[in-house]
């Protein structure tokens, strides 16, 4: 035989033998879906994490964020699950991936995705304009109680919020559970950024964003932080000064909300081990930090059954409070 007959043969062995060394790792741009609008706390993530990792170099394709905020949430879950097997789709989910199946008999729920990695949990805040005359939760829950809002509201007191039957309402009923005598009329819209513009244009009169929702509002001094929705106060930066509901009012009310990642259905396990270890690297970043503390979210990451049981604890908890505050879909 030829001696570039022998070259030939084993080039073409090395073309036909795969190295099953070499990891997966995505092979086009990554679809990110925020089942929310833009400027509201998931989106605020989501967009960071793609920053990160192209600054960072952190991944080979870019993620492309893509907001389906339609029906709380479900047009961009509803979406997502239709992908199965896809390694290029990932979704960020906040607390509506219990909430809006639940509320809504829609059908899908968290074990419809693979889930990836928690990546933090969120903190909710009872806000108010800046320009109001409360200057504490005492004061204004006794203001909601005597019905003495603005004269064109009918003196009712308008809470907004993050959609309907979604954390921002759950919290809501149960500030009006725990104290006789409170009723809110609650406003829901589409996202948290909207929200807190809605508060600042003195569209309602309160609401219970997250911290990073209201965060460059408050700096502004167009809106007040008046207690936070935790059994401690948190414990960084400017926040530290703002009171428990517990400390303000004597309410026992607390809640923390999910910021996580899922994949869609039947993700195969190699890509799933590529994003866990990717989005592990992103909160090691200085910046990821940063945002941390800015947003006074509480680090939280989490994979694999960890992340599991704390979802399936959750599902729990949420279908319990929803029960009781009459938003479960009958």
């Amino acid at each position: 035989m030829k001696l570039s007959s022998v070259l030939l043969s084993v080039l073409a062995s090395l073309v036909i033998v795969p190295d099953s060394s070499i990891a997966w790792e995505p092979a086009k741009p990554i679809e990110f879906v925020v089942p929310a609008g833009t400027g509201g706390g998931a989106d605020q993530m989501a967009r960071l994490i793609a920053g990160l990792a192209d600054k960072h170099k952190l991944t080979p394709r870019p993620l492309i964020v893509v907001n389906k905020s339609g029906a709380a949430g479900a047009e961009g879950f509803l979406d997502v699950k239709n992908k199965k097997g896809d390694a290029h789709t990932i979704i960020i989910t906040l607390s509506n991936l219990f909430t809006t199946p639940l509320h809504n008999n829609l059908p899908f729920n968290w074990r419809d995705y693979t889930p990836l990695a928690r990546m933090a949990l969120d903190e909710f805040v009872l806000w108010v304009n800046a320009d109001s005359p409360y200057k504490t939760a005492k004061e204004y829950l006794a203001a909601v109680k005597d019905k003495q809002c603005k004269e064109r509201q009918g003196g009712q007191c308008l809470m907004g919020g993050t959609g309907s039957a979604q954390e921002d309402q759950i919290l809501t009923i149960q500030l009006e559970q725990a104290l006789a005598g409170v009723k809110f009329t609650y406003v829901p819209f589409k996202g948290g950024g909207e929200v807190c513009v809605n508060l600042v244009g003195k569209h309602v009169d309160s609401t219970v964003n997250n911290p990073a929702e209201c965060a460059s509002h408050w700096r502004a001094g167009r809106v007040r932080p008046l207690a936070v929705f935790d059994t401690a106060r948190l414990t960084v930066g400017e926040w530290k000064n703002i009171p428990t509901i517990k400390e303000a009012l004597g309410a026992d009310v607390s809640y923390l909300m999910l910021r996580g990642i899922f994949g869609a259905p039947n993700m195969p396990k190699d890509a799933v081990d590529w994003y866990v270890a990717f989005l592990k690297k992103v909160t090691e970043t200085p910046e990821w930090k940063k945002y941390m503390e800015e947003g006074a979210l509480r680090p939280a990451f989490a994979a694999g059954a960890e992340y599991v049981t704390w979802v399936e604890e959750n599902e729990r908890l949420h279908k319990e409070l929803m029960g009781k505050g009459g938003l479960l879909k009958k």
